[in-house]
This record gives C-alpha cells, sequence and structure tokens, in this order.
C-alpha cells in the first residue's frame, strides 16, 4: 500500500498542486488537511488525534505547507497537532518546533543573535513611550527604523520609521513593538537575496530588485537568477542552522558598503517566483529532500 502524506493547508494553490505532483512522482498518496479540521477525539483510544480525511488511522508523514492565522489559542492548538504527531512518531517537515521559532520574529531574532549570525540590531518591547524613546535615539544617530508585525510574512505591515515620524499604535501590531534598524541597500537599487536551503544545501537562489525598498515578490519585487557568492552560502546555511530547519528561505540584504544581513529566516517559504528562474522543479527538491532524510530514517526507526 502506498504511504499516505498530509500536505498541511487551507489553501492548496499552485504551491500544493506541484507538491502532489512530486509526491505522486516518487510513488506517495497525498492529500490537502487543513488543521482547522482536525481535533482531539479520545474516541481514537490509541492515539487520540482525528486528522482530516485519515479516519482512526495517521498519515504516514507530514508537509506542511501553511498555517492559518487566528487567536493566540487557535494557532497554539494547531502546533499541538503538529507537536503530538511528531511524538506518535509521524516525520513532519518542517517541524512544529521550527516552525514556533521562525513564525515570531522576536524568537528568530533572538536564536541569529545567539548563533553570532549578521542580523540588523533589533528592539522588541510592549511600551510605546519606550518605542518612541527608540525611534529618537536612532533618528539622532542617523537611523532609520523598521516596524514588522511579530507575525507576519511576504512584506505585509512593513512600515520604515525616520526622524519626525511617530511610532504607529494601532491595533494591527497588537500592542507588540518588534524594530529592526533599516538597512540601506541604496535609494533606487533595492534588492535581497533569497536562498532556498535544503537539507543544509544550497539547493536554489535568486536576487529580489524591488520597486521600493520592500523586495517581497508579493509586493511587486522581480526575480532575477542569480548564484550567491560563499559568504551568502554560508551566512544562510548558518542562519538555518541556528533556527533549527529542514528547510528554509532565507532573505539576506547587503548594505551600500558591502555588509551581509540576514533578515528573515521562511520556515513556510513560498517559492514560485524563485521556480520562475531555477531550472530544477523546486517541490520535487522538497520532497526528495522529506523522503529521503525523514521518511527513510522514520523507517529505519520503526524496522
Amino acid at each position: 500500500m502506498a504511504k499516505r502524506i498530509a500536505i498541511i493547508t487551507d489553501e492548496a494553490g499552485w504551491h500544493g498542486t506541484q507538491l502532489r505532483r512530486a509526491f505522486k512522482a516518487r510513488g506517495y498518496e497525498s492529500s490537502y488537511v487543513s488543521l482547522k479540521k482536525c481535533r482531539v477525539d479520545f474516541d481514537h483510544p490509541q492515539h487520540g488525534l482525528a486528522i482530516h480525511g485519515f479516519g482512526k488511522n495517521l498519515p504516514d508523514g507530514v508537509f506542511v505547507r501553511g498555517i492559518s492565522g487566528g487567536s493566540f489559542e487557535q494557532v497554539t492548538f494547531r502546533l499541538d497537532i503538529l507537536h503530538t504527531l511528531q511524538e506518535l512518531g509521524v516525520p513532519v517537515y518542517n517541524e512544529a518546533g521550527a516552525i514556533e521559532r521562525s513564525v515570531d520574529k522576536a524568537r528568530t531574532s533572538l536564536r541569529l543573535k545567539l548563533a553570532g549570525v549578521a542580523t540588523p540590531p533589533t528592539w522588541v518591547t510592549e511600551d510605546i513611550t519606550a518605542a518612541r524613546a527608540l525611534l529618537i535615539r536612532e533618528s539622532a544617530r542617523g537611523h532609520e527604523l523598521v516596524m514588522k508585525p511579530l507575525f507576519g510574512s511576504q512584506g505585509s505591515g512593513l512600515v520604515r520609521l525616520s526622524a519626525g515620524m511617530d511610532v504607529p499604535d494601532t491595533p494591527d501590531y497588537n500592542q507588540l513593538y518588534y524594530f529592526q534598524r533599516y538597512i540601506d541597500s541604496g535609494e533606487g537599487q533595492w534588492h535581497d537575496w533569497r536562498v532556498l536551503i535544503v537539507g543544509d544545501q544550497v539547493q536554489a537562489a535568486m536576487i529580489r530588485r524591488g520597486s521600493s525598498w520592500i523586495n517581497n515578490v508579493a509586493q511587486g519585487a522581480r526575480c532575477e537568477s542569480a548564484t550567491p557568492d560563499d559568504e551568502v552560502i554560508q551566512l544562510a546555511r548558518k542562519a538555518v542552522r541556528a533556527v533549527g530547519m529542514d528547510y528554509a528561505g532565507v532573505d539576506i540584504l547587503r548594505d551600500v558598503d558591502g555588509k551581509a544581513y540576514v533578515i528573515e529566516v521562511n520556515s513556510i517559504p513560498a517559492w514560485r517566483g524563485l521556480q520562475s528562474v531555477t531550472q530544477e522543479p523546486i517541490a520535487q527538491m522538497l520532497v526528495d529532500d522529506f523522503i529521503g532524510r525523514k521518511m527513510s530514517r522514520n523507517l529505519e526507526a520503526v524496522g
């Protein structure tokens, strides 16, 4: 019987289609599973989980493509499902802990700092007075700040703050103020690197050129094929190790003097833009790594 993989997502879309095709090419069945539809159910006495579409069985493996937002309680519960699957011996890619460490930008920044990975100076506070004082101090030193939602992706909600501006005090940030020093790559020359690490190796990379200082593809950036130099490669690998991921999309920005900084480490990266400038099928890279390292390891442990 073919192994069955749960692709965790609420919206299959292009990425889900690519993954299902890649799993099929390796002889695996796969189906889309929303964590919203999973539950704890002690009518399943062996494990207490009900995974949507799997009856009283568990999937043979789990590929996390997306976890929808919600209340703190809802997101915590969805991650509980992934944690429990791992504890039951089901391979999960990326694991729940890796997702927790990367979705929370403060946690990512601290992990990078502790590992000695170059990343912009960062501040996080719940105190609006302290946030405003920081902006004044950094402005006096000639720096700008970028304010980001603690949980966010694809460049949404970013605000660039300079001298004379006030810190936004809106519900969008939930009274938590996450700042990074703005790294200037050159006015009108906005760009960064997106590096895909799979199994500790660089498998694809590109330069994203933004129409503004935000270089995300979702915000209109243009993708260009490019080969990263050794500094970018080693920085990306070190960042992924620091956060502890099987695979990740690492965003790296160089300032006008050429110094490189890790801006983001994404545990559930989109890759449609990267695929447009990459010859090898990225979904197949990911699936092959998942099966080769995680599924095979699990089969050896069972044996």
